[in-house]
């Protein structure tokens, strides 16, 4: 999964020893002793499964429900590693946390959603963390927003914690949508291209809600050469205390692990390199050919700039954008182009069409 030149961390060391992407498994919820090693168990029967997770420390949106064991439920955690081998990992919120886990022997600790929005939050537990050595995961912060998850990162590795893995488990959005949290998978791969080596995971159980999406959310992530995925357990998911309609049982879980497929990221075959060389030389000539469009698009949009400068006309004018805007869309649709994605498009474009145009509108006489 990784390159030679990636630093050996616990992930990147278990990516090499496997040869296949990592699963983190285990309840939302550590609730009782006899559900937690049930999970573990069952998980175990898998043999599949490289880390136990479980949520120890539970605050919801809402107080008054149920809000995790606590710390009496660490010791359950060490019975599941004795038992049945696979490390352990829980959620830490602060230092405290941090403190109580490392002495009982967690062997990963994550970040939650809501910890990584707040950078106050994340320095606290990057001074606690400082020393320790303990491999961390952060998931991605609430609200959409690339630069709050790379700056929690990027404290963690200031604290000297460089065994780090990244977890998208998808972004809250007032747009309606059939996901629980929308997963927006360009702000994960934007998180990628800037750092390069840091593993990848998706949490499908958060991105979806429903354990209907799970395989459909899973296999996109594979397909996008995410490093792992996290998927919560329980032996009894209808009843959960927590999450239940996103839990699934560890037999369900090894059904989805079948029906996935873990696809390469190339192939040797001759045939495959010549065609998609072939292929992306093609690829290369469009987009030349979409770039010399858009200047000349833009050329356009400055000579009518002059034009209204002159004549004093102003800038905007709904009753042609809106004509653009839906007429665009007829002729992605004839075209066989998705209309959604010609309509972002044609905003950017927009979008751009006025800056240009302002700045001749500004442009001293």
């Amino acid at each position: 999964m990784q390159s030679s030149s990636t630093p050996e961390t616990f992930f990147t060391r278990r990516l090499t020893a496997k040869g296949s992407p990592l699963l983190i498994a285990g309840p939302c919820s550590a609730e009782t002793e006899e559900q937690v090693l049930a999970t573990a168990q069952g998980l175990k029967a898998l043999g599949k499964i490289d880390l136990f997770r479980a949520g120890i420390w539970k605050p919801r949106t809402k107080p008054g429900g149920f809000e995790g064991m606590g710390s009496v439920a660490l010791p359950w955690l060490q019975r599941v590693k004795a038992e049945t081998g696979i490390p352990t990992t829980v959620e830490v919120a602060n230092p405290r946390h941090v403190e109580e886990a490392l002495a009982h022997g967690i062997d990963v600790l994550w970040i939650g959603a809501r910890t990584t929005v707040n950078p106050f939050a994340i320095q606290e537990l990057a001074d606690a963390l400082a020393g320790t050595g303990v491999p961390v995961m952060v998931k991605n912060p609430v609200n959409p927003d690339v630069a709050l998850w790379a700056g929690a990162l990027e404290r963690l590795e200031r604290a000297g914690i460089t065994d780090l893995a990244a977890i998208h488990r998808g972004f809250s959005t007032f747009a309606p949508s059939r996901y629980r949290n929308a997963p927006t998978w360009i702000l994960p791969i934007e998180l990628k291209s800037r750092f390069p080596q840091l593993p990848l995971i998706c949490d499908p159980s958060h991105i979806g809600g429903r354990r209907d999406l799970l395989l459909p959310i899973a296999q996109k992530a594979l397909d996008l050469d995410y490093d792992g995925l996290m998927i919560e357990t329980h032996p009894d998911p209808d009843h959960a205390l927590s999450d239940a309609a996103q839990q699934v049982t560890p037999e369900r879980l090894g059904e989805i692990l079948n029906e996935l497929r873990f696809r390469y990221r190339s192939s040797n075959n001759a045939e495959y390199l010549n065609k998609a060389e072939e292929l992306r030389h093609k690829m290369d000539d469009a987009d030349r050919e979409i770039m010399e469009g858009l200047a000349r698009r833009m050329a356009l949009v400055g000579e009518l700039a002059e034009y209204k400068k002159e004549n004093d006309v102003k800038i905007l004018q709904m009753d042609r954008w809106n004509e653009i805007f839906e007429s665009r869309q007829a002729w992605a649709r004839k075209l066989g182009v998705n209309e959604k994605f010609i309509a972002e498009l044609y905003k950017l474009i927009h979008v751009e069409s006025i800056r240009r145009q302002t700045e001749i509108m500004q442009r001293p006489e």
